[in-house]
């Protein structure tokens, strides 16, 4: 196995870990500032949050209020501190 194809599978179990340990809080989209992304939704009967567009979220996109924001791989925001960053699996 050539070391790019190793490394490709190194990066792909990672996002799996790091997706699996995720609460899905909705605190990196908005949810505890009152003005959550327009594209995150709430699963019935659970405090448990979704993406619309997932797949395709990073970018430019609004809040539900319509104020312009653009989403980014959280790994590039880790650093920083956001309403409800406490409760967020990657930052503990």
């Amino acid at each position: 196995m050539k070391d790019d194809e190793k490394y490709q599978n190194l990066q792909e179990s990672q996002l799996k870990e790091w997706e699996a340990s995720c609460l899905r809080c909705g605190a990196c989209c908005g949810t505890e500032d009152g003005d959550p992304c327009e594209y995150l939704m709430k699963l019935a009967d659970k405090d448990e949050y979704y993406c619309q567009i997932y797949e395709n979220r990073f970018g430019l996109h609004k809040t539900k209020n319509g104020k312009p924001f653009k989403c980014v791989p959280l790994r590039n925001i880790l650093h920083k501190t956001w309403p409800g960053d406490s409760r967020c699996r990657y930052k503990a």
